[in-house]
């Protein structure tokens, strides 16, 4: 399986401005610029599309574990926050933040389905990042 998503830049990097559009089209020519990246300016950026597309798989994956240990979740919500250290030119980190609605399972197991969809996800393993996660059941 393959998907593509494309980008567009004109001008600058600190003055000029992009547009982002996926295959699926759920971003169609989306405004990205140095102020949606670095300050507060109306648009996405990058950190916060791989942020949504780590919490998304994470999540998924989390599910598929969840059921496989035949659990079936109610609810999982989860919050992932990229850091972008600008002095490195690097994201260092993406933690994740995981709340979940899981009938009949102990804590220990959720624990170690958590582990396994952190270090199993396909984007967890595409990142040269530290990934750190706080999970609870709700």
């Amino acid at each position: 399986m393959k998907r593509f998503a494309t980008a567009n830049w004109q001008g600058s990097g600190k003055e000029g401005k992009g547009l982002l559009t996926s295959q699926s089209t759920v971003l169609n020519n989306t405004q990205y610029s140095f102020n949606t990246r670095f300050a507060d300016g109306i648009g996405t950026n990058p950190e916060e599309l791989i942020a949504a597309a780590h919490a998304g798989c994470f999540t998924m994956k989390l599910s598929f574990n969840l059921t496989g240990a035949g659990f079936v979740p109610e609810n999982i919500d989860t919050r992932c926050e990229i850091t972008l250290d600008i002095e490195k030119s690097a994201i260092t980190l993406s933690h994740l933040v995981v709340k979940a609605k899981v009938p009949g399972i102990s804590k220990e197991k959720f624990d170690e389905l958590v582990a396994d969809a952190k270090a199993n996800c396909p984007v967890s393993k595409l990142y040269n990042a530290t990934i750190t996660y706080e999970a609870s059941l709700v």
